[in-house]
């Protein structure tokens, strides 16, 4: 939107983007990744396709298959899926570029040899080959055999000359090769600032609680005393930036010890201990600790770690318990079968509460975790994921206070594995749990869990407290080219500055297939002062009720609809709407 799309790629600090994986790649069985995915055309369009979709209208350049089986066929030979969908129904004009060695991946998945996948591939609407080199080495073959016609091989040529062309590499080739660019352009003091201002916004805030005899929430703390940052992600510099971050300069930015230790310099004493290994497997360690993310573990036994930890604990006012994943142990191929915090990790954190002194749980992870446990005993738990190169400052920032944390989960955390998957926009079943039941025999629920999760999709605090009022619609009805503005007022009632995001929710009620309990349809972020209030106002349109239909039209039916507006997705107000 507001994009001049003719007038992209004249600099040479742009790119052509690329959007992947399509399709369905998040959708692997047992959460395993590459695995198989299956699943009906309906679920594929109105629960994946929706962002893919999104980067075509937007004008992406290129797009790369994914590992995946659709239907039966990899994406990467899946002619349905790369020339009917993309090319013919979205108008997608760029070229295909296959994942890593995917062309050549296909003869496990039991298609064919390298020269019939790769026709597959070529015919399906692929116009690259990402490393298994079975275009440069059979195609000509399989034209002089004419399972591949000129005419196809000519449309894939041109569509990557075509991107040459918008890149301007036909006018110069060396157009992206500007040997001033590192030192002007990479770790300035400006991005930096932009880096630690984003880190410090994508926080969590989980859960913020008394600790002791105080009588306020253990978070921010305060700039005094001794702090103790004790666990085996709060001395590591090369894990900071979370997995996939290849190009990062892994010594040049500090661990959250150093952090804040050179933040707090003449305010609070910051000490440290390891605590305890990333988990009690030496070989497990090892694999989610590659590329140079290595921990450096500690050879001695988990007793004198944590005897360690706890004698520098007893002379801390407060502790900062850095656990949880090491970057390796997510992303690709660092798929889990248990997710909870790995075992020595938990012992040391049951120490580390058992000391009486307040301890704040500063999480990294790259997913959902279960921390059922936690959230009973621990006082604060941050989720910081995986904040780059200035997460440490960012890290302090939030602690201390400097900056009130306004982030919200992307997704779903589960109280235990037997939940997953578990999602906030779920169809609902012909025997639904009453709302606040646990169990009622007969009902799609668990004898040993309810079916709610740990934290909802959207779901994160505030240092300060926001009060919604009730949704106000303009119009209690809307015809098939009208428009209905929803307004709710926010009031920040606490002691602190803060942001928070509203998010707007729509249930469709009946329709001609069974339809989510809710979905996402918009938000807004808005920074209150405390005591300030702000209406917040949606505009709600018929293409927001759109959904595709049996036979996979794009439609918008008429009937009732929940409206909804809150601060994550199962604290929201409800109002109703009726589509004519």
């Amino acid at each position: 939107q507001g994009i001049d799309l003719n007038n992209q790629l004249k600099r040479n600090d742009e790119i052509m983007a690329c959007v992947k994986h399509f399709a369905l790649y998040g959708a692997g069985e047992a959460g395993r990744d590459y695995n198989t995915v299956d699943m009906s055309r309906n679920r594929m369009f109105n629960e994946y396709m929706y962002p893919y979709q999104a980067a075509v209208d937007a004008g992406v350049g290129s797009v790369m298959a994914s590992f995946n089986e659709i239907d039966g066929v990899p994406a990467t030979a899946n002619k349905w899926l790369m020339t009917d969908v993309l090319r013919k129904q979205w108008g997608f004009d760029g070229f295909v570029v296959t994942d890593f060695t995917g062309i050549s991946e296909m003869i496990a998945h039991g298609i064919g040899d390298l020269q019939t996948v790769s026709a597959r591939a070529l015919n399906a609407g692929v116009d690259m080959d990402m490393v298994s080199e079975g275009f440069t080495g059979t195609i000509k073959k399989s034209i002089d055999e004419g399972k591949i016609s000129m005419e196809t091989l000519d449309k894939a040529c041109r569509r990557i000359l075509e991107a040459k062309y918008k890149l301007g590499l036909f006018d110069n080739p060396y157009k992206y090769c500007d040997l001033k660019r590192p030192k002007r352009d990479i770790f300035t003091k400006e991005h930096r600032d932009a880096a630690r201002k984003i880190a410090g916004e994508s926080f969590v805030l989980l859960k913020n609680d008394k600790s002791g005899s105080s009588a306020n929430p253990t978070l921010p703390l305060k700039k005094e005393g001794t702090v103790a940052v004790i666990g085996p992600l709060a001395n590591t510099r090369s894990n900071m930036p979370g997995t996939w971050s290849v190009a990062a300069r892994l010594n040049d930015y500090p661990s959250v010890y150093e952090g804040l230790k050179e933040m707090m310099k003449g305010k609070v004493n910051i000490t440290y201990a390891k605590g305890s290994n990333l988990i009690s497997d030496a070989a497990y360690e090892e694999r989610a600790t590659m590329f140079g993310r290595s921990l450096n573990r500690d050879n001695r036994t988990d007793k004198e770690m944590l005897d360690e930890a706890l004698k520098v604990a007893a002379n801390a006012d407060v502790i900062i318990a850095a656990l949880g994943e090491s970057s390796e142990m997510s992303g690709e191929s660092s798929s889990r079968t248990n997710l909870a915090l790995p075992d020595v990790q938990r012992t040391l954190l049951e120490a580390l509460l058992k000391t009486g002194k307040p301890v704040v749980l500063t999480l990294f992870t790259g997913r959902p975790l279960t921390l059922t446990w936690e959230q009973e005993h621990v006082p604060a738990i941050l989720n910081v994921w995986f904040g780059g190169s200035e997460a440490a400052y960012a890290i302090g920032d939030v602690l201390f206070g400097d900056v009130n944390p306004s982030g919200k989960l992307t997704m779903t955390f589960p109280k235990n594995v037997g939940q997953i998957p578990l999602f906030y926009n779920h169809k609902n079943t012909g025997r639904p749990l009453l709302e606040g039941k646990w169990f009622e025999k007969f009902r799609s629920n668990y004898l040993d869990v309810d079916n709610d999760p740990l934290y909802p999709f959207g779901y994160g605090l505030s240092y300060t407290n926001f009060q919604y009022s009730d949704i106000t619609l303009s119009a209690p009805t809307m015809g098939q080219d009208g428009s209905v503005t929803a307004m709710v007022t926010v009031t920040n009632t606490g002691k602190y500055d803060g942001a928070e995001v509203v998010q707007l929710y729509i249930r469709d009620l009946v329709g001609s297939i069974t339809r989510p309990v809710k979905e996402l349809k918009g938000f807004d972020k808005i920074f209150l002062k405390a005591g300030e209030s702000k209406t917040v106002s949606f505009k709600i349109t018929p293409e927001l009720l759109r959904f595709y239909d049996y036979e996979l039209n794009y439609v918008a039916e008429p009937g009732d609809f929940d409206i909804m507006i809150g601060g994550n997705s199962q604290s929201v107000k409800t109002t109703h709407l009726s589509l004519k």
